[in-house]
This record gives C-alpha cells, structure tokens and sequence, in this order.
C-alpha cells in the first residue's frame, strides 16, 4: 500500500453494521480521532490542542475535496486560520504582560454575538442554496489554479436549509470564541452537537449520528471544566484584551 493510499476515502478501515452499513476509511478515522483530540485538550484549556485542530481539518479538507463538498472544504479552510490565529491568541502575552485567561462574555458582547448570530443564520437560510453553490464553484475555480482539473460541480439544493445555515454560522461563531477562551464556545458546541445528532440520524447516516454524540459528551465536559476555570478566575478581576 502506498502513503498517498491512506488519503483514499475508498481505502476503507473498517465496516460498521449500522443502518445500510458504513466503511470508514482510514483518513475519516484519522481525522477524527484528532478532531476528539484537538476537543478533549482544548477542554483542559491545553495550547496542544491546536496543533491536533490543524491536523483535523487538513484531513477534513482532503475528504470534502474526494466527496464534491466544496462549500465544506472552504469552512475547514476557515478553521485552518482560525486555529492558527488561536494558537497565536492563546500563547501571546497580553500588554499587561498575562495571557487570555478563560472567561465568560460580557452582557453587551452576549447580546451582540447572539444578536449577529440569529440575523446571519435568518440571512443563510434564505440564501443558502446560492451561497453554497457560489462557494463551491468558487473553491473549483481556485483549485483548478493549482491543476486540479475540476469539472463545475453539479449541486442539488439544500435538504434542511434552516439547520444547515444553523450549524454552519454556529460553528464559526463557536470557533472565534474558543480563540479568545470564552466559556460560551463550549454552550455553542453542545447545541450545534445536539442538532447534528439528529440531523444525521433522520438521514440514516447512524455512525456520523453516533460520532456527533460522542462529540456532545466531550463539548459537555468542556463546558464542565471551563465554567469551573472562569469561576476561579473571576474573583481576581485580572484585565485581559477582549
């Protein structure tokens, strides 16, 4: 078996007697068990943990590019950066000489976050289809710079638009949090877990139903172990920059 094998979606680990059956090939496995780890060390508030993320997404990138899911490939892309500009965040030393400690979001960031949350997923839910297909055909164009060679990708409008325009703007939000540590990053991943637990499992994908509750539990523990961080560090008052 060669190295560039073990990228094949095909090459497959195992099979799980799930619903219709499902192969897991060896890149899915792979990047999903640095997925787990990138979220069980962010949990335990480990700068470690983006050196995993990076790894996750890359792998991520490379199936969505094997399976046609452009608009997905750009979002992983968008996670590459975020967990860079996160690594950057989270070991630069603050003009107070500290660092980003974990913390809650103040009652006006809150309200702003939530606010710009519901006005982009009402936006992408109406415009979905079209945005996703401008991404899509957007990504073919740029990898078709580097030789890539793609036909334009033939879509087929979105089957859940509002839980879809849901987790995609949920997921951006909950990446930017968990880059500046507020302990919110973690309430949003339990939501957007809860919905992809059902989502997946209404479509019959069981084991990605089963993967996503996996990633509940682990979202919940972090949550768990932020709120306690932030408790602890509220009553020294230490000034961070927002």
């Amino acid at each position: 078996m060669d190295f560039l094998s073990w990228f094949d979606i095909n090459n497959t680990l195992v099979n799980f007697p799930i619903g219709d059956g499902y192969a897991m090939s060896w890149i899915e496995a792979i990047g999903t068990v640095f997925g787990l780890l990138c979220i069980w060390f962010a949990s335990k508030e480990k700068t470690i943990n983006f050196f995993f993320g990076l790894i996750n997404v890359t792998l991520f990138c490379i199936i969505f590019f094997q399976i046609q899911l452009y608009g997905l490939l750009l979002l992983q892309v968008f996670f590459f950066v975020a967990n860079i500009y996160g690594w950057f965040a989270w070991t630069r030393p603050t003009s107070e000489g500290d660092h980003l400690e974990v913390r809650w979001l103040s009652k006006q960031k809150l309200a702003m976050t939530v606010t710009l949350s519901v006005i982009a997923i009402g936006l992408l839910t109406v415009y979905i289809n079209p945005v996703f297909f401008a991404l899509a055909n957007f990504a073919v164009d740029i990898l078709n710079v580097f030789g890539a060679n793609l036909a334009a990708p033939a879509l087929q409008p979105g089957a859940f638009p509002f839980w879809d325009a849901t987790m995609t703007v949920l997921s951006i939000v909950a990446q930017i949090l968990m880059t500046r540590k507020y302990v919110e990053n973690w309430i949003v991943w339990v939501v957007i877990n809860i919905i992809s637990v059902g989502l997946y499992a209404v479509q019959g994908v069981y084991a990605m139903s089963i993967q996503y509750a996996i990633l509940l539990f682990v979202a919940a523990n972090g949550a768990r172990c932020w709120i306690a961080i932030a408790n602890r560090n509220k009553p020294q008052a230490k000034k961070v920059i927002a």
